[in-house]
Order: structure tokens, then C-alpha cells, then sequence
């Protein structure tokens, strides 16, 4: 009896340490989509940071999971534009107030063809709000086709939504 009275003693304490940090610091999460590729690979074990965005906004290139605006799921996409900046779309490449963006992640396995969310905007991004894109730009449901219930586009990510950013594993 003693023996089970402290191994629910060891179990409490660890659920004590171990929801509270997940629950507010970090959490593991796994790519499931081609669409961050080639970057992060479908399956690729990651580290939601949960902390940092408590502290500071998200960044231009970071990648960040969230709650999707547009359906009941979470993804992973690279923050393209910040509040404040005008976000264009021009036959695949991406201009923030008026300059080319500096993509070297981004990849179009369907170079050739004219897209949906291929061309957009300009668009400014709302105050709270960013565009975000997968890397691999052809496959992605992201901020250049995502559309509500009636087929109106949503082109915003609210900061609301987001949960974190995705960190790569120091050994991994």
C-alpha cells in the first residue's frame, strides 16, 4: 500500500510539472503536411514555443502554428507580412510595401502554372493580424486562398489564433 501511495505521490507531482508547461511554456507538435517542405519535412518532430509570443509579436520568417481562421484545425506557416505593411502577390513572388520579398525557403512544384492565390492585393495587413504562407507555396492553404463559409477571402491570420512558434530540436 505504501508503494502505490508514492507512486501516486510521483504521478501527481509530475502532472503538476508536466501540464502547467505545456499547457504555457512548450509542447511537442509534428509536421503533418508537405507544405512546409523543403524546410520541415512531413514527420519532423518539433517544439511548439509557446513562451516567447508572450513577450514580443511574431517575426517575419518565423514559423508558427495556430488555429486556422477559416476550418477547425491547426497548421504550421512562415509569417510573410506584419500589421501595418501592404502584402502583394505577383505570379508567385511576394512583394511587402511595395519590394520583392527575399524567399530563399520558398518553392513552387508547379512553377508553370497559374494558381489560385498566385496573384493578390495589394493588401494591407490589419493592426493584430499577419499573412502567412507555406514554403511550399503550390501546396499550402494558407493566407493567399484561404476563404470563409460564404467564399469571401480571408487573407489574415489574427494574433488570437496563433499558439506558438516552432522551434527545431537542438539534436534534431
Amino acid at each position: 500500500m505504501m508503494e502505490f501511495l508514492r507512486l501516486l505521490k510521483l504521478l501527481a507531482i509530475a502532472l503538476a510539472v508536466v501540464l502547467p508547461a505545456r499547457t504555457w511554456v512548450a509542447e511537442p507538435i509534428y509536421v503533418a503536411s508537405p507544405s512546409m517542405e523543403p524546410a520541415l519535412r512531413t514527420g519532423t518532430l518539433l517544439v511548439l514555443d509557446k513562451l516567447t509570443l508572450r513577450v514580443r509579436p511574431p517575426r517575419r520568417g518565423e514559423v508558427v502554428s495556430f488555429r486556422s481562421p477559416v476550418d477547425d484545425r491547426d497548421l504550421l506557416k512562415r509569417v510573410v507580412a506584419l500589421p501595418g505593411e501592404t502584402v502583394e502577390l505577383r505570379g508567385k513572388t511576394v512583394f511587402i510595401n511595395g519590394k520583392e520579398l527575399d524567399e530563399p525557403y520558398a518553392v513552387h512544384s508547379r512553377s508553370g502554372e497559374l494558381l489560385e492565390g498566385d496573384n493578390m492585393g495589394p493588401e494591407l495587413v490589419p493592426e493584430n493580424a499577419f499573412f502567412v504562407l507555406g514554403d511550399n507555396r503550390d501546396e499550402s492553404n494558407d493566407s493567399s486562398v484561404w476563404k470563409d463559409s460564404e467564399g469571401r477571402p480571408v487573407r489574415f491570420l489574427r494574433r488570437r489564433l496563433i499558439q506558438g512558434i516552432a522551434r527545431r530540436l537542438p539534436w534534431a
